[in-house]
């Protein structure tokens, strides 16, 4: 959620933030209306209930006529504070509905437009030459590492087997970026893959994105598109010490994803699937440490790709495909030789903050006063990045060649043989 202040000091910075979204302006000015009676009504209900007080007091002390005039007003006053509260309750679900319809604020820089108005910031490596390149499933399935059939036979479309060096290639790479973050102070966290609705609503994935999103009716449950979703759940309506610095977690959790939409060559493989493991970041900090933490957990995605060797590039993400919760976003994304294009294999996103006021999280300042605590992601690594590890490192034979950092976690192996 916005911060109300602003809204009611600055409503045309964040009608402006609307408008470099692509979305309606209206929906503040709905928030402003709806802010306004919400406090009319909580008004009303305080007053007739200070009446309603104060009257009892005087009913106490009167007598005669008076005694039977204030009894009177009494009962009337009981009916004014009932219609009262409820028109209270009423604003405030109003208010609420509204407050949760308008995204987090632009950061000032973002570029506009949609999803293809990004701006590349730099790119990293060099992009093999490789002659006919065999895509990620081929190499897979000649590894013995990928079986997509099978997994069509077992789950239906769109989910896999990871199988033999498939299985140890995702192990290892996961495990060296827990490794990772656990050298940078972040704590390693094995998160819940189902959450209670309020965690999915307080992150900001039951609005535009709640398509994508598997819910269990039975239960009233979600499954976690990220881990993001319970890190960021963890500290609800508590009070954090973040005096010696932000509270860090590397969450290592397997992701759900219905991926409705999605067609050609983003089927194919495990580039879009309903199914994935993922290592994610998770950063809860003052909101004046927000963008150097942004900062630090960009340059982490950054590391880990230069661990895996493959060319890659960073590009700043246009406001229209921010997402609700972020107020900017950085992506990584690897280049994918069969593709002859880059594609997206990290994410990370600065939500001030948007959902930490949606979850009561706060921290106390110097005056010992709580305050809305900032919160921030990242990926750190994922299934998808198998797809330009194989890919980049094909060799002539159909082998693949190991990257140096990933080879400890794979028993020390160089190269990964076909088996077919």
């Amino acid at each position: 959620m916005i911060d109300l202040r602003l809204l009611r000091e600055e409503p045309e910075l964040i009608r402006a933030s609307q408008r470099l979204r692509g979305e309606s302006p209206d929906k503040v000015d709905a928030l402003l209306r709806a802010d306004e009676e919400r406090r009319a009504a909580t008004q009303r209900f305080e007053s007739v209930r200070a009446e309603q007080k104060s009257l009892g007091k005087q009913v106490a002390k009167a007598s005669g006529d008076e005694r039977a005039a204030l009894l009177a007003r009494t009962k009337e006053l009981a009916v004014e504070v009932k219609t009262a509260e409820a028109a209270a309750g009423e604003a405030d679900e109003a208010l609420r509905r509204a407050h949760l319809a308008v995204p987090n604020v632009v950061e000032d820089g973002v570029p506009p437009g949609g999803e293809d108005d990004f701006v590349v910031l730099r790119e990293v490596g060099e992009i093999p030459a490789i002659d006919n390149p065999k895509d990620h499933l081929e190499i897979g399935e000649a590894l013995g590492g990928i079986d997509t059939e099978r997994g069509a036979k077992v789950s239906g479309s769109r989910f896999y087997f990871l199988t033999g060096a498939g299985a140890l290639l995702q192990l290892g790479l996961l495990q060296m970026a827990i490794a990772q973050a656990v050298e940078y102070g972040f704590t390693p966290s094995i998160t819940p893959s189902l959450v209670r609705p309020e965690a999915m609503e307080g992150t900001g994935f039951l609005g535009s994105h709640a398509s994508e999103v598997y819910r269990l009716e039975a239960d009233d449950l979600y499954l976690v598109g990220t881990s993001e979703v319970p890190l960021a759940a963890y500290h609800s309506g508590e009070i954090l010490d973040l005096e010696a610095g932000p509270e860090r977690f590397a969450g290592w959790s397997s992701c759900y994803r219905r991926e409705a939409g999605s067609h050609g060559k983003d089927v194919r493989g495990i580039l879009r699937v309903h199914q994935f493991d993922k290592v994610e970041m998770f950063s809860y900090c003052k909101p004046e440490d927000a963008l150097a933490e942004h900062s630090k957990l960009l340059a982490m995605e950054e590391e880990m790709l230069a661990k895996v060797e493959v060319p890659y590039r960073v590009i700043d993400v246009a406001a229209g495909d921010l997402g609700s919760s972020a107020t900017r976003k950085y992506d990584c994304e690897a280049w994918v030789p069969s593709q002859g294009r880059y594609r997206e294999v990290t994410s990370t996103s600065n939500c001030t903050t948007f959902q930490a006021r949606r979850l009561n999280i706060r921290y106390r300042d110097a005056d010992g006063k709580p305050q809305t605590a900032a919160t921030l992601n990242g990926t750190l690594a994922t299934t998808r990045w198998l797809i330009p590890i194989l890919e980049n490192h094909q060799q002539p034979d159909g082998s693949v060649r190991v990257p140096k950092a990933l080879q400890p976690y794979l028993g020390g192996r160089d190269i990964l043989e076909p088996v077919r």
